[in-house]
C-alpha cells in the first residue's frame, strides 16, 4: 500500500469510528454501561468518557507536528483517580459520545489538509523508539478500536474469562 493509500485507509477509519461506536453502544443494555466487573476495572462508560477525554489532547498533537519541526511529547497518563471516583452517576454517555464526534470531525478536517511531509515528520515520545505523525494517526484508530474491543469484553465475557489488564 502506498502513503496516499495509506492515508485514505486511516482517514476513513477514523471517520467511521464515532458512528461504529454510537451504533456498538445501543446493543449493550443499559444495566452493562455502568457496571463495575472488578477492582481496578474501568465500567464501559468509563471507557467512553475517556474515549472523549482524549481528543483535546490527540487534536493538539496533530497540530504540534504540523506547527513544529519535530515536537517532544510527554505521556498521557489517565488520572489516577480511584474507580469508585469515576463512577456512574457522573457520566452522561450521551455527551461523551457526542464530544467524542465533534473532536473527530475537527481531527479529519485537520488530518484531511494535511501533505506527504507533514504525514512524514517525526517527533520524540519517552514511550516509544520511534514516534511519527503516520504512528500518531494510526495509534489514534488502534486506540479507539482497543477501548471498543474491551467495551465488548466487560459486557460479554463471563467472569472467569474477563482478563485483568
Amino acid at each position: 500500500m502506498n502513503s496516499t493509500q495509506d492515508k485514505r485507509e486511516l482517514l476513513k477509519g477514523l471517520r467511521q469510528t464515532p458512528k461504529i461506536l454510537s451504533e456498538f453502544l445501543k446493543t449493550i443494555p443499559k444495566d452493562k454501561i455502568y457496571l463495575r466487573r472488578g477492582e481496578d476495572f474501568w465500567t464501559i462508560a468509563e471507557h467512553i468518557r475517556h474515549l472523549a477525554e482524549v481528543q483535546p489532547m490527540l487534536l493538539e498533537r496533530f497540530q504540534r507536528f504540523i506547527n513544529e519541526d519535530h515536537p517532544e511529547f510527554i505521556p498521557y497518563i489517565p488520572s489516577d483517580a480511584k474507580p469508585e471516583s469515576l463512577s456512574h452517576p457522573h457520566i452522561n454517555v450521551t455527551s461523551a459520545i457526542e464530544q467524542f464526534a465533534n473532536y473527530r470531525d475537527k481531527e479529519i478536517v485537520l488530518l484531511e489538509d494535511t501533505d506527504d511531509i507533514i504525514w512524514q515528520k517525526t517527533g520524540t515520545h519517552p514511550e516509544y523508539e520511534y514516534y511519527s505523525f503516520r504512528i500518531l494517526v494510526r495509534h489514534v484508530l488502534l486506540h479507539d478500536y482497543w477501548h471498543m474491543y474491551r467495551m465488548e469484553q466487560l459486557w460479554l465475557t463471563k467472569d472467569e474469562y474477563l482478563p485483568k489488564l
